[in-house]
């Protein structure tokens, strides 16, 4: 079994991109796994806490709240793709400058990431 870093999901990404394939994909261990979409009780969920967190973080300049869209690296070996995350104000600072304009894997470390657990229903 191979060991995949997070330069291997990178090309992978993009290889699947030009394709034309959209696929959240997350790094666990090594082994890159591929996430399902939600169902619609869950992405409400995570709406729901981001209007939330939104109303409390934004007005007090805490810091920035993220969707399913970002991930996070971990480690070499692991980056994590949360419903909903936040990253305290001082850490951006510390963080942004190190950053590329439209990089996908952008942020190294967070303060708060959930998951939602999606209950999906087949009707046949």
């Amino acid at each position: 079994m191979s060991n995949l870093t997070i330069k291997d999901l990178e090309i992978l990404q993009g290889t699947l991109n030009q394709a034309g394939l959209d696929y959240q994909l997350e790094l666990d261990e090594g082994k890159i796994l591929v996430m399902g979409p939600s169902d619609i009780v869950s992405s409400e969920i995570g709406v729901r806490l981001i209007a939330s967190l939104s109303n409390w973080v934004y007005p007090r300049r805490l810091g920035r709240l993220f969707d399913s869209s970002a991930g996070f690296i971990i480690s070499d070996t692991n980056l994590k793709v949360p419903d909903v995350s936040f990253v305290r104000a001082q850490r951006l600072k510390k963080i942004e400058v190190a950053l590329k304009p439209k990089t996908v894997l952008n942020l190294v470390l967070k303060e708060l990431i959930l998951s939602i657990v999606s209950l999906i229903l087949y009707s046949v």
